[in-house]
């Protein structure tokens, strides 16, 4: 029986009511079970009676009956052992073994796309394609399902088949020598470029010595006035360069749980050592595309976070770890307000690089000190944000060190454009100049335009601003710990205006200041107004940033109120024990 027929009569219409009992109809299974000893092949539901021939291949059975002058025409005729009963089975000379393998498989009882063999009684196999030599009814062929074994051993003669040629053609092409030879030479190159590395780090490395003698020397020639900065400027405009060696701080890989924690503003920054720091910030250059944007080397990125880190200052608060506070926060904001949709990616490295560097080598004391003392810092600068000034020429000092530049392969007057950006972002961090920039977005934020370029500039100033003293807007445990780190910090200078005679702010001077009374004027009326100012442009900030606001400015209240009603308790207790002895 052709495949075409058997496909032929799956499709039939399976009406059991059709059927009847005179020659030449179909019959359901189970009567071909209970009277059936020779079969011809199943077909889904119904059987052929012994009457009528299997194949249905009606033109072929007349032509063989006719005598057809074509005999290769004829059908083949085949008889299987099928559970011990004897099925027919009917196929054209012309269908192919694939084919014929399937009608085997449907006539056994066995799912199709099985591997299988068939066998003679004698055990000898019956190959399976048109030329199988036919069989009788008492010489039956069974189909045998092949076991895993067998399916293993041929597996593995084509195996080592394979192995065989891959033998014949490594042997022909000589690739192991080839393979060895190029291992050789790449392990000579990568000698090469060790040895050369360590030559030119030894060379940085007397350059760097020279340079700290050079400037030793300029030092004791002259003396600087009150405030010590890092770096002393010589006649020549130049400074002492960071350290040049290779990057050495380990390579930490962060995990997905800190991948995530670092885009939101609730980051514990307390619990990261400074080489954590570095590795962090080193991630967020990579996953904002920023490397590949501006073509950075990897190893110059290192080198740059590594001169960063070195030249902040170990102050109480205007320190590394305020650096990557900031920074970490402007990178949680980026995401939050989804930035990078807005935004270009020169913007997104304007931003992370002006975060990274604006505080650099803050002296501790703040631009009133800095203006009243008359340090170099205020002469220099004109008594203009001589702080933020002096942290940009330190910047771009840094920057401007081969080793260093992170925008060596920028071109030249997209480099003028960024220092502009970036200088703009941190002289943006004089809170001198707040009123005026927060007036400024304040008349652009209804009206916002992302293609204006004004309108830009503004919103990047109000972000490095809201960075630069969001530290309330962590969780307490996070947030009240800078607070002390502050107050350390004022409370070091307004004991040094004191001893110098100078004026003394009331909230630096211990004597007046609490926590409380330092906080809550803050929080009330410079930061809530600023950042309900940013929610209005970006309103998904409200319950990250401005609700956490809202919770610290009623904590330190709450706090004041205690403080209060102790100090009434105080002063009663105070006026009660005077007048009590005036009594006496």
């Amino acid at each position: 029986m052709c495949i075409d027929c058997v496909r032929a009569c799956a499709r039939a219409p399976a009406c059991e009511s059709a059927a009847s009992s005179a020659p030449g109809t179909l019959l359901p299974a189970s009567a071909r079970e209970a009277s059936l000893t020779l079969n011809t092949l199943v077909v889904p539901r119904f059987v052929r009676t012994p009457t009528q021939n299997i194949c249905g291949c009606v033109r072929e059975e007349r032509e063989a009956n006719m005598g057809s002058s074509s005999s290769s025409y004829a059908p083949k005729t085949i008889y299987l052992d099928v559970d011990g009963k004897v099925q027919k089975v009917v196929f054209s000379c012309h269908c192919s073994p694939c084919d014929i393998k399937e009608l085997l498989c449907s006539s056994s009882n066995i799912p199709r796309n099985t591997a299988v063999m068939m066998v003679n009684p004698e055990g000898a196999l019956v190959s399976i394609d048109p030329t199988m030599p036919t069989n009788s009814p008492n010489f039956l062929y069974k189909v045998v399902p092949l076991s895993t074994a067998q399916l293993g051993e041929k597996e593995d003669m084509f195996q080592n088949v394979l192995s065989q040629v891959a033998e014949q053609f490594s042997r022909a092409f000589r690739i192991n020598e080839l393979k060895t030879e190029v291992t050789n030479r790449i392990a000579m190159l990568e000698k090469r470029v060790e040895l050369e590395g360590l030559k030119v780090v030894e060379i940085e490395k007397c350059k760097n010595e020279l340079k700290k003698l050079r400037d030793e020397m300029t030092s004791r020639g002259g003396g600087r006035v009150n405030c010590p900065c890092k770096y002393n400027f010589s006649d020549d405009g130049k400074k002492v360069t960071p350290r040049r060696d290779v990057p050495s701080y380990p390579k930490y890989t962060l995990s997905q749980e800190t991948i995530e924690a670092l885009k939101k503003p609730t980051f514990d920054v307390w619990h990261w050592e400074h080489n954590e720091m570095l590795s962090c910030l080193e991630y967020m250059y990579h996953d904002l595309g920023l490397v590949k944007e501006f073509n950075m080397n990897p190893i110059t990125l290192k080198r740059w976070l590594l001169a960063v880190q070195e030249n902040y200052r170990n102050n109480p608060f205007h320190n590394f770890r305020h650096c990557f506070c900031v920074s970490q926060m402007m990178y949680g904001m980026i995401h939050l307000c989804n930035l990078q949709e807005k935004l270009t990616l020169t913007d997104m490295g304007i931003l992370m690089t002006a975060a990274v560097c604006h505080d650099l080598d803050h002296p501790g004391y703040n631009n009133t000190y800095q203006i009243n003392a008359r340090t170099e810092l205020a002469v220099r600068y004109n008594d203009i944000s001589p702080l933020e000034n002096h942290h940009c020429a330190v910047a771009f000092q840094i920057l401007s060190l081969p080793e260093c530049n992170i925008f060596a392969n920028v071109d030249p007057e997209a480099f003028k454009q960024i220092r502009k950006a970036i200088i703009a972002l941190i002289l943006a961090t004089d809170m001198a100049r707040h009123g005026e920039i927060l007036e400024s977005f304040k008349q652009k934020v209804d009206n916002f335009d992302f293609t204006n370029e004004e309108h830009v500039t503004c919103l990047k100033m109000v972000l490095i601003k809201c960075c630069d003293i969001s530290n309330e807007v962590r969780p307490t445990e996070v947030a009240e710990p800078w607070v002390d780190c502050l107050l350390e910090e004022y409370f070091m200078q307004s004991d040094r205006e004191k001893s110098e005679g100078l004026p003394v702010a009331p909230f630096m001077d211990r004597d007046k200041v609490t926590k409380p009374t330092a906080q809550i004027g803050f929080i009330k009326f410079v930061l809530i107004p600023m950042f309900e100012t940013v929610m209005k442009l970006f309103p998904q900030i409200e319950e990250l940033m401005v609700q956490p606001l809202r919770d610290s400015r009623d904590h330190y209240e709450e706090l004041k109120q205690i403080d209060d009603a102790m100090t009434e308790g105080s002063s009663f207790m105070i006026t009660f024990r005077t007048d009590l002895k005036k009594c006496e």
